[in-house]
C-alpha cells in the first residue's frame, strides 16, 4: 500500500498534582483552547475537552506519525507554562506525573464526547478516583492502588 492512513482516537485523563482543586471556571476554556493548539501543532486533532477543578479529559485523534506519550508530554508541559504565565497565584502549579490514555472506537466517539462534556454534573456524584478506577477497569488496565495516586 503506497499510502499510510490512520484514525486513532484516545481519551486522555490527567490530574493536577495531589489532585489540588485549582482549575477554575474563569480560565479553563482558554486552557482547553491552548491545549488544542498544542495538539494541532503536533499533527493531531483535539475533538473534545473539558475539566473540573482537579483534572482534565481530552478526546484526541492522534496523528498517524505521532506518539501518544510525546503528545501528552507536550500538552502537559505547554499547559503548565500557560497556567504559570496567565493565572496569577499559580506560579508553582504542576500536573500529576502520570495519566490515563484509553483507546476509543470511532463508533463510541459521540458517547465519549458526551461523557467529557458532562463532567461537571458527573462529578457531583462520582469522585475522580472512582471515575479513574472505572476507566482503568473498563479498558482492562491492571493497576496497583498503592501507586495510582502518589
Amino acid at each position: 500500500m503506497p499510502q499510510s492512513l490512520a484514525r486513532l482516537l484516545v481519551h486522555l485523563v490527567f490530574s493536577t498534582k495531589q489532585r489540588e482543586p485549582v482549575l477554575e471556571d474563569a480560565w479553563r476554556h482558554a486552557m482547553h483552547e491552548y491545549m488544542g493548539g498544542i495538539t494541532r501543532r503536533c499533527g493531531s486533532e483535539l475533538l473534545g475537552a473539558n475539566s473540573v477543578s482537579d483534572h482534565v479529559h481530552l478526546l484526541i485523534a492522534l496523528s498517524r506519525t505521532g506518539c501518544a506519550a510525546e503528545l501528552i508530554r507536550e500538552i502537559k508541559t505547554g499547559a503548565t507554562k500557560w497556567i504559570h504565565a496567565n493565572v496569577p497565584g499559580l506560579g508553582g502549579f504542576h500536573w500529576q506525573a502520570g495519566y490515563g490514555v484509553f483507546s476509543v472506537s470511532p463508533s463510541h466517539k459521540q458517547v465519549v464526547t458526551d461523557y467529557i462534556a458532562s463532567q461537571k454534573g458527573h462529578h457531583r456524584q462520582v469522585s475522580f478516583q472512582d471515575e479513574f478506577r472505572r476507566l482503568l477497569e473498563r479498558s482492562g488496565v491492571q493497576y496497583d492502588e498503592r501507586y495510582l495516586w502518589g
